[in-house]
């Protein structure tokens, strides 16, 4: 983490396989002591990720990752891997956050 920018290695997301191919996490969990809620990072392909704060827009209960889906345990509401709402009662799509590569890292702006 440095100033506004949560930094993590894209290794992150390769998991080596019985026949020593990497294959690909499709999501990663993201804490730090400094954020209140995790980020969830999706791996769409090899270039494009999606980060999402596990805050629900609805009530901010803390969202648990299902797959592709991201669920609220206190109220049902329900997001797919982009943050969009797919049920209710939330109306509001969740918080994202720009991501880019560089140097082997994916960063993630937290402004």
């Amino acid at each position: 983490m440095s100033e506004n920018n949560l930094s993590i290695p894209i290794t992150e997301f390769s998991e080596p396989n019985k026949k020593g191919n990497d294959t690909y996490r499709k999501y990663i969990l993201v804490k730090h002591e400094s954020l209140q809620y995790p980020i969830c990072v999706y791996r769409i392909s090899g270039n494009d990720y999606k980060a999402l704060w596990l805050r629900c827009s609805h009530q901010g209960a803390e969202l648990q990752v299902s797959g592709d889906t991201l669920v609220c345990l206190a109220h049902g509401s329900e997001f797919d891997n982009s943050g969009k709402v797919t049920n209710g009662p939330a109306d509001k799509d969740l918080r994202t956050f720009i991501t880019y590569l560089k140097n082997e890292h994916l960063n993630i702006v937290l402004k």
